[in-house]
């Protein structure tokens, strides 16, 4: 049995706040690995100002570089593009592995607009990272409000596996201001560098176009 943290999200770019927090996860739950779930396109999220999929995809897996991470766009694979179902199919391909869902403070808040998210609470474990500034509204959410009777000590992390879910952790982590919005800022080309690169999806074998 190999135990996976699946962390999705748009990585436009993907970040050292990514992989720290992504690494602390890993500690906590005692994971095998982390799985850097590239989508192909956030339905919360404009398709405006987002970068080319190879680009982010070759950026996250340099950023995960020498650590327990996968960066991969299996969602194209599976042609999913809702969580729930991403979840779902995983599941089916890789019976032996068993996965646990970890989002920021900042998802929980909105987790509630997410399609059948009391679905993907009911097919695994979540785990909640804080995220400076959203702990509250975290906490005050409607997904909170339902989830808050599944609430499992961060002591017993470690033992994820043998949860009944729902299930749902809370994870403290010290703050870590870095995040996509502040890089892009910064830089809005930054993919350009990746325009040219092919890049080999490490699940499905597939070059990424």
């Amino acid at each position: 049995m190999t135990r996976i943290g699946l962390l999705g999200g748009s990585f436009n770019p993907a970040h050292g706040g990514h992989r720290a927090i992504s690494l602390f996860a890993a500690k906590a739950l005692g994971l095998d690995e982390v799985w850097w779930l590239v989508s192909p396109g956030n339905p919360l999220k404009p398709a405006r100002g987002m970068a080319p999929l190879p680009a982010r995809l070759a950026h996250a897996r340099k950023i995960a570089r020498r650590a327990p991470i996968r960066a991969t766009a299996i969602e194209r694979d599976l042609r999913t593009r809702y969580t729930v179902d991403t979840l779902k199919a995983l599941t089916r391909r890789y019976p032996r592995h068993r996965f646990i869902w970890l989002m920021g403070a900042d998802n929980l808040a909105q987790f509630s607009q997410w399609r059948d998210w009391r679905g993907i609470a009911r097919h695994m474990p979540i785990a909640v990272i804080a995220r400076p500034g959203y702990d509250a509204g975290a906490r005050g959410s409607v997904a909170m409000s339902w989830l808050r009777r599944f609430v499992r000590p961060a002591r017993q992390s470690a033992d994820w596996t043998n949860w009944r879910v729902p299930a749902l952790v809370l994870l403290r982590f010290r703050p870590d201001p870095r995040s996509a919005t502040l890089l892009r800022q910064a830089d809005p080309l930054w993919h350009r560098e990746y325009e040219a690169t092919r890049v080999r999806d490490p699940l499905t074998r597939r070059y990424i176009v």
